[in-house]
């Protein structure tokens, strides 16, 4: 499987600019990769107006993305600002996976951002998204996630790669370096992160750190710090599936319940 990350800067709340830059490097990309992936909320940027950013799952940008999938014969996936219909509405930051055949899965970033007022505007999601694709079995999670590993646990094997994406402030740039190699550890799974670069409305500097790890922690790919560009590598199932029977730690992990966040049940 080959995958691609895109790290760039983001045009702060312009959509049209945003989806303009990104068709270029599709145009670039034509044929030589399989999953081309999104900082989180590629669009808008780390905008907490929900109200005004947010769009329904048959809004522009999906729609567009969903024809360039097919257009370019790619998956993309990334997070942007969701809304759903209701009284009152409600808001999510949702990590999208669209097919070039068509399917479209969704899922709600889970741990919001409460210090940068996220938990005050958006909903949570409850429930992790195991994509299947071409074979592969695919986790996509989103920035604030990475905090938290029991979240991401492959408990059974449960999935095979491992998608971070997200807008990760240069100033805490080496918890986002440590976390993901460990994620790929101790998950024994291909671990990808795509973060932006660029400073931000609130003048927050981002710096990239886009990687790509194999389940032994070895890096496979990586953009340049401060650098608008991609980096393209290929995963190995069969290695991977190897790897875990001659090697099988999962066989010794922990069993546990989720609950909801605050019941100690």
């Amino acid at each position: 499987m080959r995958i691609t990350l895109i790290q760039t800067d983001i045009a702060w709340e312009n959509k049209t600019e945003n989806l303009r830059r990104l068709r270029e490097k599709l145009e670039t990309l034509r044929g030589t990769t399989e999953i081309v992936v999104l900082p989180e909320t590629f669009s808008t940027g780390f905008s907490m107006d929900a109200e005004r950013m947010a769009e329904p799952a048959d809004g522009e940008t999906i729609t567009t993305l969903r024809r360039w999938a097919q257009e370019y014969d790619v998956a993309l996936t990334g997070s942007v600002m969701a809304c759903e219909p209701g009284n009152p509405p409600t808001y999510h930051n949702r990590a999208f996976f669209l097919t070039p055949e068509g399917e479209a899965h969704f899922c709600d970033k889970r741990h919001l951002f409460r210090m940068g007022g996220e938990a005050e505007r958006l909903t949570p999601g409850k429930e992790r998204c195991i994509i299947s694709y071409r074979g592969w079995r695919i986790l996509p999670l989103v920035c604030y996630d990475l905090r938290f590993p029991v979240w991401s646990r492959n408990r059974r094997n449960d999935y095979d790669l491992l998608l971070y994406v997200a807008n990760w402030p240069a100033g805490r740039r080496m918890v986002w370096d440590v976390l993901l190699q460990a994620r790929a550890l101790e998950n024994q799974c291909y671990v990808c992160g795509v973060n932006r670069i660029g400073t931000d409305q609130f003048g927050y500097p981002h710096n990239g750190g886009s990687v790509i790890y194999s389940p032994k922690g070895k890096l496979l790919a990586h953009v340049a710090d401060d650098t608008d560009g991609t980096a393209t590598a290929s995963l190995d199932l069969g290695a991977l599936q190897v790897f875990r029977r001659r090697f099988p730690v999962w066989e010794d992990s922990d069993t546990f319940h989720l609950t909801e966040k605050g019941d100690n049940a």
